[in-house]
């Protein structure tokens, strides 16, 4: 067996293995893609509010007050998110995931998730627009299914990271298989040549060959990034090799965070972060999950680029500043890890290179179609083929009782006999 069969042999076997998750993955990366920029056309009754003449916002309290009372006081809010345009609304969410179930763990996403509520508000009035299940919302089932397959995030995510580190090895077995001998046959590996008679095999067969050496490099980076979150040594890796081989730990602030009975200390937070940040798009808050826990400020400078986000940590009964941290604060490992959700979605580069990683999505979706496709009409032709060559001739066969043919009967007419 030759390399290059041996490694058809891997490249056809990896591919049955993991097909079907890798178009899963792909398909719904193409649909999440593009989910800030189709929210707005498809949730505009929620996302949209008609801006009073005395434009003065509720405070923040206030506002996660009402979102607790549209739910019956049941949950406590999780996260909020507020944007700066006059004509957004503000969300508070709940959410909160089953981590065993009468001893073990679940399986399905649906047991996981033990609620997810986004109550959406007029930042005016403090109006409740409106209430939604975003458990079962689209763009969230899409992410989940994205990265977990709708099972459990324990299970889903380690079954899609193998299923991707297989489709790395695939897109480099693939490269091996596409390289062509001749320089002759490498013009008909660049581009499409297709004649009204060309049959729907070669279409087949161009399609898995060509789309796929042009979205090789953009999956392959689409691919690593994913890998990230789904193997904490992939993550380790990179920072260590960002930062020089060298292994940087965290250095987490020093602070004691004492609760004490405080009302004031968010809105007098989010004033300064108002007047600290004007030019800030959002701003996305994460509530402290603990008593002696830090409040979270994401401040969103723009929805594209690096570079576009301050991280900061507040005592959530002080107020206290107790750190502040942009691209720049960061070392060259952080800063690498900050860049993978921009470079996964192909944000960093605006609306092209989502469009750019929307596309490789797409072809790496269709992949394993075309690559079954392709070993289904050569098994069909190879076993019609055997066919051809094992099919007996069939034998006259002739009565048991033994034939009498009389001497006188001239030879040429025995046979009639």
């Amino acid at each position: 067996m030759t390399i290059k069969k041996a490694v058809g042999q891997v490249h056809l076997y990896l591919g049955m293995f993991s097909g079907l998750v890798v178009f899963i993955v792909s398909i719904t990366g193409c649909l999440w893609v593009f989910q800030e920029e189709l929210r707005p056309l498809l949730y505009a009754d929620r996302m949209y509010v008609e801006v009073p003449p005395s434009a003065h916002r509720l405070p923040v309290d206030v506002l996660i007050q009402r979102a607790e009372a549209a739910l019956g006081n049941q949950y406590s809010a999780e996260r909020m998110h507020i944007p700066t345009r006059p004509d957004e609304s503000v969300y508070v969410q709940f959410r909160k995931f089953n981590t065993e179930e009468n001893g073990r763990g679940p399986i399905w996403y649906a047991d996981y998730m033990a609620y997810f509520y986004r109550v959406f508000l007029n930042p005016y009035s403090g109006e409740v627009i409106k209430v939604e299940n975003t458990k079962w919302e689209f763009f969230n089932v899409v992410v989940w299914l994205h990265f977990s397959l709708l099972l459990s995030y324990s299970i889903g995510h380690v079954i899609v990271g193998y299923a991707v580190l297989i489709f790395v090895i695939m897109l480099i077995t693939g490269l091996i298989l596409w390289w062509p001998k001749h320089k002759a046959a490498a013009r008909q590996r660049f581009w499409f040549r297709w004649k009204s008679t060309t049959r729907w095999k070669r279409k087949n067969y161009d399609l898995h060959n060509i789309a796929g050496f042009y979205a090789m490099i953009v999956a392959l980076l689409i691919a690593l990034t994913g890998l990230v979150w789904a193997f904490d040594w992939v993550d380790h890796s990179i920072q260590w090799l960002a930062n020089g081989g060298k292994t940087i730990k965290k250095s987490a602030p020093e602070y004691t965070i004492s609760p004490t009975e405080s009302e004031e200390a968010l809105d007098h937070i989010m004033a300064g972060m108002f007047t600290a940040h004007p030019e800030a798009q959002s701003y996305y808050l994460r509530f402290p999950g603990k008593a002696d826990a830090p409040l979270f400020i994401n401040v969103m400078l723009s929805q594209s680029g690096y570079g576009n986000r301050l991280n900061y940590q507040f005592d959530p009964y002080t107020g206290r500043l107790l750190e502040k941290k942009g691209f720049e604060d960061m070392n060259n490992g952080e800063k690498v890890r900050a860049l993978n959700f921009p470079i996964h979605v192909g944000s960093i580069l605006g609306l092209p290179g989502k469009i750019i990683a929307f596309l490789a999505s797409l072809v790496s979706a269709s992949l394993p179609v075309t690559g079954f496709m392709i070993w289904w009409g050569r098994r069909k032709k190879k076993k019609h083929n055997k066919d051809r060559i094992t099919r007996k001739v069939p034998v006259k066969r002739y009565a048991e009782k033994e034939q009498v043919i009389h001497p006188e009967i001239p030879y040429s007419e025995r046979e009639k006999v």
